[in-house]
């Protein structure tokens, strides 16, 4: 089965109660309804369901991260597809035979983790906000190793790599992404 959005919450809410974890599933639900808008409007509920669905596993089985994930996914009838999908987010973090393939794979893989550190850089302005966010703050954090330490920046660098896009295209891109569901 592929999920509907409404369907997606579900199955993610039977795993993920912390309001962290499910806010991040919701920006980057957001962020891949963005790029889908540009990419692939005819699967925008395909893409968003893969951002919703991409950590299903994290806040229960952080050790086994994508491989738990896919066992859950299996579990709810999920299509391969969007095991497919969901789970190339993790390639060469974890052992994950899913390699991210297509151009929503890619952006999955780069914006992940980009999200986070994104976000980390907007609560500590002062308008708490992407909408005045821009590229040479998120860039001086992205500098500092020790800010948001969680958010690989190697992972957010073999992202724009496997996209293509320089590394500040990417970051702009994304920042762009996330003030169209800022207050969601």
């Amino acid at each position: 089965m592929i999920p509907t959005t409404e369907q997606a919450i579900a199955i993610l809410q039977k795993y993920n109660k912390e309001p962290f974890h499910l806010h991040h599933a919701n920006v980057v639900r957001g962020v891949m309804r963005y790029f889908a808008a540009e990419y692939d409007p005819e699967r925008m509920e395909f893409w968003s369901v893969c951002g919703l669905l991409h950590d299903i596993d994290f806040e229960e089985y952080p050790e086994q991260h994508c491989l738990k994930g896919e066992e859950l996914l299996r579990e709810n009838d999920v299509d391969e597809c969007i095991i497919h999908a969901t789970m190339s987010h993790g390639f060469g973090l974890v052992p994950t035979p899913h390699k991210p393939e297509h151009i929503m794979e890619k952006i999955l893989f780069a914006t992940d983790e980009l999200t986070g550190l994104i976000g980390a850089v907007a609560i500590m302005r002062p308008s708490k906000s992407v909408q005045d966010l821009e590229l040479k703050s998120v860039k001086k954090k992205y500098k500092d190793k020790k800010f948001a330490a969680g958010c690989s920046r190697e992972v957010i660098e073999r992202g724009a790599d496997l996209l293509g896009w320089e590394l500040d295209e990417l970051i702009e891109r994304t920042i762009l992404a996330m003030r169209t569901i800022e207050g969601l």
